[in-house]
């Protein structure tokens, strides 16, 4: 079943299109990176399957009942994100903020969903601790469980590795993979295609429009694809 389809959509601001063409679909299940240059629509086509902004032509739609809002979200961080005053478990149960509609407290549900997802990406140690007291890598772990506790069927996830060692980049995507593995629909923005075309199952590259749709095996055997992996990619930085 189709989560997010893509129907000929461009989006533009004010009035300039920025990226147009798009079409295609993501399945319950699948694994989709997002790649292309900076500039090339990536964070424009991302608020758009936020809800963020509509199409200026063609439509997204949502199925099996997912709402834009439904979507789980870990952005780059910026550094007023990493030196947020907030404990871990206040940053982790921030993520049900949604889903408490016009309630004042948080609920039972909620803390035991953000305590889960703490378990989950193995944080329960640090979980008292200052946010901006932790390393950039758990800092990420903590902003991942705080967007797994958004949702139950999609995550979106903007370079989540950005500014990360090799070793902790590494250990990162593995917890990305175990959680796609346990159910979660995956959709990343990154500069890094080889690590994507590794873990992905598909692939969506856009150059102010939609380069090419379709499976990671196929990309590869791309002009688009053969150039990032054999180098190219560093001209993307």
């Amino acid at each position: 079943m189709a989560l997010i389809t893509c129907k000929d959509a461009a989006f533009a601001y004010e009035g300039k299109v920025v990226v147009e063409g798009l079409n295609f679909e993501v399945a319950e299940g699948d694994y989709l990176c997002i790649v292309g240059e900076n500039g090339s629509g990536k964070t424009t086509l991302m608020k758009g399957l936020l809800g963020l902004m509509r199409p200026k032509s063609g439509k997204i739609e949502m199925g099996d009942g997912l709402k834009p809002t439904h979507i789980g979200y870990l952005p780059q961080q910026t550094s007023a994100q990493k030196n947020f005053p907030a404990s871990v478990y206040e940053v982790v149960i921030s993520g049900r903020l949604n889903s408490r509609g016009a309630m004042p407290f948080y609920s039972r549900q909620d803390r035991h969903v953000a305590l889960e997802n703490i378990e989950k990406l193995g944080i329960t140690p640090i979980r008292k601790k200052s946010f901006r007291e932790l390393s950039g890598g758990q800092q990420q772990r903590v902003l991942l469980a705080r967007a797994l506790c958004a949702t139950e069927k999609v995550l979106l996830l903007d370079e989540p590795v950005s500014g990360l060692d090799p070793i902790v980049t590494a250990e990162l995507y593995q917890t990305i993979q175990t959680l796609h593995k346990d159910g979660l629909t995956i959709i990343m923005i990154s500069h890094d295609v080889r690590s994507g075309v590794e873990h992905a199952n598909q692939m969506l590259h856009l150059q102010n429009r939609q380069v090419f749709f379709g499976t990671a095996e196929e990309y590869v055997q791309t002009e688009a694809g053969r150039h990032f992996l054999q180098g190219g990619e560093s001209g993307w930085k």
